[in-house]
């Protein structure tokens, strides 16, 4: 249930943002941004929940799934056209993406009065079947919380976070078949930040994950609109570049330890961690996962904190190893590392796109 004072902070959040003076007109990659963005109306057809399930996290925003689209079920399926096989071997975060995606449209349906049922399909690649009901609106603060949804990579303010608000979080994260680890005490913070750090520069030493992550770079706005996808240098806070200028210079600025500084800063500012561990190591857990990270990130935006991932412990093996020893998991795999905290009240980052919608439905 949606409490008031969350509804309070969503719409002071709204807004802000639809009244705040203008001292310039938006951009085109802002009004795209936003368009994707738009509310859905009281009785949404299946594609505009399609597009709100679109609005989920997912790594490197390649935005790997497909929707096949039918009256009353969707089925949410994987694009490995759109993999990572250098920094995600074995699809792990594809997973965890479709998971994230079949989140965010169980809660635009039931926010708009469809109750939703997911069924996890294994046969062959695996896929998620959801089947649409209907009933009476109910509001539902993670709903509207998806277009405010935001991973930010920056540096926080650094204030701790009320301990009512972390159970919220809590409850929202709570699911069968998954742990959750919520660290609040600096130390714990800090050894994160060590395994991250520990994890990036093994990254950075492979000229592999150094090129794969350069393809998915879209150095400045007309690049990001032409694509729709992959990681925009401004929602970093980095400037934009002409992309022949991005493409020269990129191995002289991502350097081990310009990158390894950046993150020290940032896991300093954060107020907390949350580590994701399924029970196994295999699709379906990585979906319900990918389904606990979804709502954990819904419940961070609706309690008005933003949030950045930092999975490098859990994508070097031997890190991960580490890692998970270091949480008390044994041989558990542990899933998904993000942090989390206070935007500064300057900070405005550009919101990632997404590609239409006519671009990954498929008729069902």
């Amino acid at each position: 249930m949606s409490n008031r004072r969350e509804l309070m902070a969503l719409g002071a959040a709204t807004a802000l943002s639809a009244c705040a003076p203008s001292q310039r007109r938006p951009s085109a990659y802002e009004r795209l941004a936003e368009s994707i963005r738009k509310p859905l109306g009281p009785q949404p057809d299946v594609l505009e929940l399609v597009r709100f399930a679109a609005l989920a996290g997912n790594g490197h925003n390649t935005q790997a799934w497909r929707f096949a689209v039918a009256p009353s079920r969707v089925s949410i399926l994987p694009d490995f056209s759109r993999r990572t096989p250098v920094v995600d071997p074995d699809d792990h975060h594809l997973y965890v993406s479709l998971g994230c995606a079949a989140e965010n449209f169980v809660q635009a349906a039931e926010g708009t009065g469809r109750p939703a049922k997911v069924v996890f399909v294994g046969e062959g690649e695996g896929r998620l079947d959801i089947d649409l009901g209907s009933s009476r609106l109910r509001p539902a603060n993670l709903f509207q919380a998806i277009p405010l949804r935001q991973c930010t990579r920056s540096e926080y303010s650094g204030s701790s976070v009320p301990l009512a608000d972390i159970k919220r979080l809590e409850t929202a994260a709570a699911a069968d078949g998954v742990s959750v680890f919520i660290l609040t005490d600096r130390s714990k913070i800090d050894t994160v930040r060590d395994f991250v750090v520990q994890g990036n520069s093994r990254q950075m030493e492979d000229a592999a994950f150094r090129a794969e992550l350069k393809r998915w770079i879209r150095f400045n706005d007309t690049d990001a609109i032409a694509k729709r996808d992959g990681l925009f240098t401004a929602a970093s806070g980095n400037p934009q570049l002409p992309t022949w200028a991005g493409d020269a210079i990129f191995p002289f600025v991502f350097t081990e330890k310009s990158e390894n500084d950046t993150y020290a800063r940032q896991m300093a500012s954060s107020s907390g961690v949350a580590v994701f561990v399924g029970d196994r190591a295999d699709h379906a857990h990585w979906i319900k996962v990918g389904r606990s990270v979804q709502r954990f990130a819904l419940q961070i935006a609706a309690l008005g904190m933003t949030y950045a991932v930092v999975n490098q412990p859990i994508e070097v093996p031997s890190v991960r190893s580490a890692f998970a020893g270091w949480l008390g998991m044994g041989k558990a795999r542990p899933d998904f590392v993000l942090r989390f905290g206070y935007a500064k009240l300057n900070q405005g980052l550009p919101k990632s796109l997404r590609r239409s919608v006519t671009d990954i439905v498929i008729q069902g």
